[in-house]
């Protein structure tokens, strides 16, 4: 079992970006107005969750997203700044459940909850090398 006594509630994670060409819909291929991209909001959510608890991971360990439920209720143009916010809501076993939100320099974007589980690197690159040999 995996250690993660350091992980407790009310830990918290940022992360930001400047909405740029390169994160608007069009250019991910999500849409056709030039405003944040919803996929690129889902990872800044998801860099805050990093931010929040992978520096207290045991060494040869990782946490990746397996879940997301987020609303993304408010368009963000080029050049807005948008920061991300996570906060640590609950760990069972090797799950942490965040609470995120995302805003822009004027209102709220978005929200929600998102799950990480904890994982071996090695463990896990081998699951993912067995797959590519089996392929």
């Amino acid at each position: 079992m995996v250690d993660l006594t350091r992980i407790t509630p009310g830990l918290t994670g940022r992360s930001e970006i400047v909405v740029t060409p390169d994160k608007t819909a069009p250019f991910v291929g999500s849409g056709r107005i030039a405003v944040l991209a919803t996929p690129v909001m889902i990872n800044v959510i998801e860099a805050a969750a990093l931010a929040a608890v992978e520096h207290l991971l045991p060494a040869g360990h990782q946490s990746l997203g397996i879940h997301l439920d987020v609303k993304h209720i408010a368009a963000t143009p080029v050049g807005l700044r948008v920061v991300a916010t996570a906060e640590v809501m609950r760990i069972e076993g090797r799950t942490i459940s965040f609470r995120v939100e995302a805003r822009d320099e004027r209102e709220l974007i978005g929200g929600g909850t998102h799950d990480r589980v904890v994982v071996s690197v090695a463990r896990f690159d081998e699951r993912v090398q067995r797959k590519l040999r089996d392929a």
